[in-house]
């Protein structure tokens, strides 16, 4: 028994699934790695790291300074002054040792009992940091999850969390890793410590520390550059990312990088979600915190991707993660899966894993979502909160559409520079669910989703005059030019597509290309088909007609006049001009009707959708409603007075009487296939100068109904009694 080996120590919840040895190939492969991670830029300079500590320095002073006001204003002691005291711990990337140049530091600010988050820390500190010079982008997120201020101090992006824990005095040498210090605390309190708590953990679960920092610094990159690193939007984020990584480490606990990354995406695309990944086992404590147990919490059962935090209490880190945001991560683990194994087999490198995400060649169809200030300090804080509700948008969407409309949030912000005003724009790639059965006439109407996004972007606690958020619809032939990073619109060509395609994977024998290519002949064959009159009447883009459509998300209300202030008309118009027309500089939207388009949505799909997609304000549904705007009814009437612009989609045949004077068109509209819309736009009305849709519809007047009623009513009660008089005698 002595002779025996010492049995080598189990991490995690089940016992490790392979104990090999990397090779000389795996070493090699490792080192090659790690060369290319050095050349991208991802390890930071020496003299930036020492940046970084002078900033956690002078950040400390600022809150200790906070803390000491707070006491002497609420009228405490000399002795209490003298002893108030608040610390700062570092968490996340910057903890666990994986953060690269540029990269924000969050931070956790821990306070006495007495100084509070909501009046102390999001006032008087915001107050405090706003007045100092080397403070700038300061934002304000008091309504999130894990309740945030962001700023910059001197360049260096902070991400400050507050807990305030039952001690009048906060020691120096407090022990953030005990569980005493989450003794009579509120769940926002234990959120915010709990990511420092959480950061230790994983660093004393994984095998191998230095491994481990290697892989996760590798696959944030991968994440990031493949479009699924924010977990605001519905992805992962940096501590949802560290536990999938530390637990592929316990499964191979003697595995080199190389062999980590390869192994990682092989455990994930077979991994069955929603079983959860945890690094120890989940426990209890007579503190009475609720941890993760779907069988207990019925809430729980609704988490999609459980990535379950090793420190008490134990919690579901990625909740955001939805059906869709689910699908589209895991389309990328069977991407990165089979990269790495042509890297293994040598036939690619590792530059090929990294290949951006073509997002906007992804989808026909997108939402773009614009933020607009009145200044960048504005905008700052409003881009913050909206998108920190993106993800509610893209949940209310599957909600509302019982999950046959898929969503894509794009975790990147553009900026569109040639607007006077503060702007931003976030997209949002929309399809149908591969293998749904799709009805004539079937559309997808999110006119009331989006008006209960507005809603709730509208609760924002520091709204200002100015802010303002626009959605559109938009195809991926209208996306705008400045989100391409050369500064032009790019135009997606089938043939650049199928090289494109042939080149992603070196193990692609060619078979696919012929495939693209022979798709792409018949497309051609199909475009030449349509008589090139037809195609320049019906497409708006030769017109010099401005694209895409937008649906403004509320009345925009003009504070001095009380006016409407219009959002969409003709730039070239003078008498249509206006502040959010020109800082917007959007011009009349039209829907456009491209029959070569629908053949191009059937081929690459695989057949032709009747679905659609409408965004408009809730209000306008009634409106549409009470007019009797269904599917195949027709009615007589206009549309007139509105400053909202009004986005018809139906099924069937609606016909809508149209005149394009603005731009001397005259062609009646016809419902695009693919997406079943109909969409026309009558003239500008002399009285508002905006442009309205005119729907023919029937118009009965309220009191003929009411009279008819009436008479049929009294009819009726009459034969009731002749009926029951006849048999009486």
């Amino acid at each position: 028994m002595s002779g025996s080996p010492p049995l080598a120590r189990q991490y995690g919840v089940t016992k490790p699934i392979s104990l090999a040895d990397p090779t000389e190939a795996d070493i090699q492969r490792s080192a090659e790695l790690e060369k290319f991670l050095v050349n991208a830029g991802l390890y930071e300079r020496n003299e930036e790291a020492l940046k970084r500590e002078e900033v956690l320095n002078r950040i400390r002073l600022v809150v200790k300074d906070w803390v000491k006001h707070i006491t002497r204003v609420r009228g405490y002691s000399d002795q209490m002054v003298e002893n108030a005291n608040a610390l700062i711990f570092t968490f996340g990337s910057y903890r666990l040792g994986v953060h690269g140049p540029g990269a924000d530091i969050d931070t956790l600010c821990v306070g006495p009992s007495y100084v509070t988050r909501d009046d102390d820390f999001f006032f008087i500190l915001h107050e405090m940091l706003a007045q100092m010079e080397d403070v700038s982008e300061l934002q304000p997120v008091p309504d999130a999850h894990v309740p945030v201020m962001k700023f910059k101090f001197q360049g260096i992006s902070i991400d400050l969390l507050y807990a305030s824990i039952s001690l009048p005095v906060v020691p120096e040498d407090l022990d953030i890793s005990n569980v005493s210090v989450l003794h009579r605390v509120d769940e926002p309190t234990v959120r915010s410590l709990n990511g420092c708590r959480v950061a230790d953990q994983i660093l004393k679960l994984v095998p191998n520390v230095e491994n481990f920092r290697m892989t996760l610094r590798c696959l944030k990159f991968w994440a990031k550059r493949r479009g699924v690193y924010s977990n605001v939007t519905g992805f992962l984020g940096g501590v949802n990312w560290a536990i999938l990584v530390a637990r592929v480490c316990q499964l191979y606990p003697n595995a080199v990088p190389s062999m980590l990354v390869s192994r990682f995406f092989r455990v994930y695309t077979q991994w069955r979600w929603p079983n959860p990944v945890m690094l120890c086992p989940i426990e209890e404590d007579e503190l009475g915190f609720s941890v993760w147990d779907p069988r207990k919490n019925p809430r729980d059962r609704t988490h999609h991707m459980p990535i379950i935090t090793p420190a008490y209490p134990c919690m579901n880190s990625s909740y955001n993660v939805s059906t869709s945001t689910l699908r589209v991560m895991m389309e990328q683990f069977q991407y990165g899966n089979l990269i790495c194994e042509d890297i293994e087999l040598n036939k690619a490198q590792w530059i090929a894993l990294f290949e951006p995400y073509m997002f906007f060649e992804s989808y026909k169809n997108y939402l773009q979502v614009d933020i607009i200030a009145a200044n960048d300090d504005d905008l700052l804080s409003w881009k913050g909160w909206v998108e920190s509700r993106l993800r509610q948008l893209t949940l209310m969407i599957e909600r509302d559409t019982y999950g046959k409309l898929q969503c894509h949030p794009y975790p990147h912000e553009y900026v569109d520079t040639s607007k006077q005003c503060s702007h931003n724009s976030f997209f949002m790639g929309l399809q149908r669910k591969p293998g749904e059965r799709v009805e004539e006439g079937q559309q997808f109407d999110i006119r009331g989703t989006v008006d209960e996004f507005r809603h709730s972007v509208n609760m924002y606690m520091f709204w200002k005059q100015g802010m303002e958020i626009f959605v559109s619809h938009v195809r991926r032939r209208q996306i705008p030019s400045y989100v391409f990073p050369e500064g032009y619109k790019r135009v997606r060509s089938k043939a650049s597509s199928a090289t494109h395609q042939c080149g992603k994977l070196s193990s692609d024998d060619g078979d696919g290309c012929r495939q693209l290519k022979r798709k792409k002949n018949m497309e051609d064959d199909d475009a030449k088909q349509v008589p090139s009159e037809k195609r320049r009447s019906i497409s708006p883009e030769g017109l010099g007609i401005t694209s895409p459509e937008v649906i403004t998300c509320h009345n925009l209300v003009n504070s001095s006049s009380g006016s409407p202030i219009e959002t969409v008309g003709k730039e070239d118009n003078p008498n249509y001009s206006t502040p959010i027309g020109r800082a917007l500089g959007q011009g009349a939207r039209f829907m456009e009707v491209d029959e070569h388009w629908q053949r191009d949505e059937t081929a690459e799909g695989g057949s032709s959708s009747n679905s659609s997609v409408v965004t408009t304000p809730a209000c306008e549904v009634s409106f549409n409603q009470s007019m009797g705007l269904g599917g195949n009814g027709q009615a007589e009437g206009s549309a007139e007075g509105s400053n909202n612009l009004v986005l018809l989609a139906t099924a069937d045949s609606c016909e809508a009487d149209s005149m394009h004077n603005m731009v001397g068109l005259q062609e009646e509209s016809k419902p695009k296939a693919a997406l079943g819309i109909t969409l026309t736009l009558a003239p500008l009305d002399p009285d508002v100068q905006n442009p309205v849709i005119r729907f023919k519809c029937y118009y009965i007047p309220f009191e003929l109904v009411e009279a008819f009623v009436f008479y049929s009513l009294i009819d009726i009660v009459f034969k009731l009694f002749s009926v029951f008089f006849f048999f009486l005698v």
